[in-house]
């Protein structure tokens, strides 16, 4: 049985509370994770002007610092010093699970190795969400996240997943989609692959077949959005090559 609202316990002193946010539809925010970022002391995120607007939505007033790729060693520190004066501090990133291709893992880490209690709030995570509605195998998978920029260390990467026997997860911006097809033809031609982008917002799209037929599928169009790219293993069952797109 579900506990009543009011029987939760309040935020323990000393806590970074690693905080999942959405990442696109509003209503994915859970219920616990507000009340975390309502009764925690200070949010620390990744960009705090995107993150006030989100607090902003759903009516919550806190204090905010920002942590980020560049600052993060150093606001590690004053995290650290905050939550041993026994502070209660919410960790989140723009979109998703802070630590997950996203800054936070330095800060985590900082609190583990200062003895310090960290607590997961969990919630919307892109690579999770893409995954379960690939069609693709989920019993054993392999995310790498996003692929080096320079070509020799991308091509390296990627033929160390041949050896994987599940599927495999990936990040890649619109930019360099049509280049990491061309790079999955050459490699994984036979492999059955999805691309999911825009998750949980309105133009939602999963394309689904081999690197061959979707490089053919989106050539003349301009696609946009982050994707999460899953390349199925050699036993996958092929699906239909069809588009899965709202309205």
């Amino acid at each position: 049985m579900a506990e009543d609202a009011r029987t939760h316990p309040p935020l323990i002193p000393g806590t970074l509370y690693i905080v999942a946010t959405p990442i696109g539809n509003l209503e994915d925010i859970t219920l616990r994770a507000l009340r975390t970022l309502r009764e925690c002391d200070i949010v620390a995120a990744e960009d705090t002007r995107h993150t006030g607007q989100l607090l902003r939505h759903y009516g919550i007033s806190k204090p905010l610092i920002s942590y980020f790729r560049f600052n993060e060693a150093k606001r590690s520190e004053e995290i650290i010093q905050r939550l041993s004066r026994g502070e209660k501090i919410g960790l989140v990133t723009d979109a998703g699970t802070p630590g997950i291709s996203d800054p936070g893992e330095r800060v985590i880490r900082a609190a583990v190795q200062a003895g310090l209690r960290v607590e997961s709030v969990p919630g919307p995570c892109a690579f999770v969400a893409a995954l379960t509605a690939s069609g693709l195998p989920t019993d054993e998978f392999h995310f790498v996240g996003f692929l080096p920029h320079k070509s020799a260390a991308r091509r390296k990467l990627l033929e160390q997943l041949l050896a994987v026997s599940g599927t495999a997860v990936l990040y890649e911006s619109p930019y360099r989609i049509e280049k990491l097809l061309a790079e999955l033809n050459d490699i994984f031609p036979a492999r059955q692959v999805v691309l999911a982008r825009e998750l949980t917002k309105r133009f939602e799209e999963f394309l689904r077949g081999t690197p061959a037929e979707l490089l053919a599928a989106q050539k003349g169009r301009t696609l946009k959005g982050e994707f999460v790219v899953l390349v199925g293993p050699e036993t996958a069952t092929r699906p239909p090559m069809v588009e899965n797109k709202a309205e």
